[in-house]
Formats: C-alpha cells, structure tokens, sequence
C-alpha cells in the first residue's frame, strides 16, 4: 500500500525533536514525543504538547493511541483512546494522558508518549426507519453474550 503524504508544521517548542515515526517495518503506529517536560500525579490528566500541527488529509483521520509499554509498566495510557484528529484541525497536536499509577510520573521533552494511526474515515448517512430487521441477538446489549468465565456468563 502506498504513502499518504501528511503535511506537517514544526512549531517553536518542536525544534530539535523527531518526527513522529515507526519503529520497525510492520508497526501500524508511528511514536509521537513530548515537547514538554511535565509530571502527572496519580490520577491526573494532562495535555501533552507535541509541538507539531498538521494537515491530515481529506477523508482521513489520525487516530492517537496508547503505548502498551506506558499503559503496562507505568499505568500511563490515552483516557479518549483513540483520540481522533480531524482533517480540518490546524492547531497543535497534544496528546492526553492519564496516570492511573499511584507514583507521580515524570514526561521529559523528547519521551515517547503514544502512537499516532493515519486511518481512512467513512462517513455515515443516517436512513430513518419505523423498524429494524430481526437478528439472533436482539436487544440484548451489555454483557448479554457472555465471556466471563469467573461470573459464569
């Protein structure tokens, strides 16, 4: 599959810093950094600039997700996962974060904080209808299909 060419602007506090990019050949995520050094107390969120702006093309989507190694060892994860930015959003990327650890955690400029996913949009037309066709599941919702083996249903 091809490249799709993302335009990106490198602000005043993104001097210096890389570019997002993947780390190996077959990673669907490209590494974003901080561009600020910032601590996170537990439970706290904070906007974490990148110090880019971009012009995501029409009919695409850049989707901001989770480290794992964050999310597994240090209880640091995206709270909007995924995040979305839009195609007509001009100003600078900041990546949420949530610390759900219980120790304070330290973001140095130049950190990888999360992933950034270019992913095609497909926009809905909602058809107003009177009734909806039968399915097996029906209105079931909200666990109705089981899967906890420890609840037993």
């Amino acid at each position: 599959m091809p490249d799709v060419a993302v335009a990106v602007m490198r602000l005043p506090n993104g001097e210096g810093l890389d570019l997002p990019a993947y780390a190996t050949a077959g990673a669907a995520g490209m590494d974003v950094v901080s561009a600020e050094d910032v601590t996170i107390a537990p439970g706290a969120r904070h906007a974490v600039a990148t110090g880019l702006a971009m012009a995501i093309p029409d009919g695409f989507e850049i989707q901001v997700r989770p480290r794992s190694g964050l999310a597994l060892k240090h209880g640091i994860t995206v709270p909007n996962t995924p995040g979305t930015i839009d195609s007509d959003y001009r100003g600078e990327l900041k990546v949420i974060l949530i610390n759900h650890s219980a120790d304070e955690f330290a973001i140095r400029r130049g950190d990888r904080v999360a992933q950034l996913v270019l992913a095609p949009v497909t926009r809905a037309s909602w058809v107003e209808v009177h009734a909806l066709d039968e399915t097996t599941r029906g209105t079931g919702g909200f666990g109705s299909t089981g899967g906890v083996v420890a609840l037993k249903g």
